[in-house]
């Protein structure tokens, strides 16, 4: 079981910034540690659940969908067993929720289904 814990969410004009946070920790045989892969994606009303970006925690490899590169980074700090996503650039096309995913059980990354764990969802919103 992968526990997952955002924050960061909040209003922000066009072309403001915001990073968010996912404290994640995974607790097996009384022991905690982070998870393998993690994401995020995002919601908006009335649409499907899109990827934004990915990393594997242990090797560092990154991905990214196509319309945030060069604005968005993700990044991690293992020692923390947390994942960030710097936001920068940001348009109103980037509101909606934003979710934290752990463990790519097969197959892409981009797609939701193939992901055990979510988290709780922090809401961005991008608006003059």
């Amino acid at each position: 079981q992968v526990q997952l814990v955002e924050s960061g969410g909040g209003s922000v004009q066009p072309g403001g910034s915001l990073r968010l946070s996912c404290a994640h920790s995974r607790h097996t045989y009384g022991h905690t540690a982070g998870a393998d892969f993690m994401g995020w994606f995002r919601q908006a009303p009335g649409k499907e659940r899109e990827a934004v970006a990915a990393l594997t925690v242990h090797y560092n490899d990154i991905y990214y969908a196509d319309d945030v590169k060069g604005r968005f980074t993700i990044s991690q700090d293992n020692a923390k067993n947390t994942i960030y996503l710097q936001m920068n650039s940001l348009e109103p096309e980037d509101t909606g929720m934003y979710y934290c995913a752990a463990d790519l059980r097969s197959g892409f990354w981009y797609r939701a289904k193939n992901w055990n764990y979510w988290g709780q969802g922090t809401q961005v919103t991008v608006s003059s």
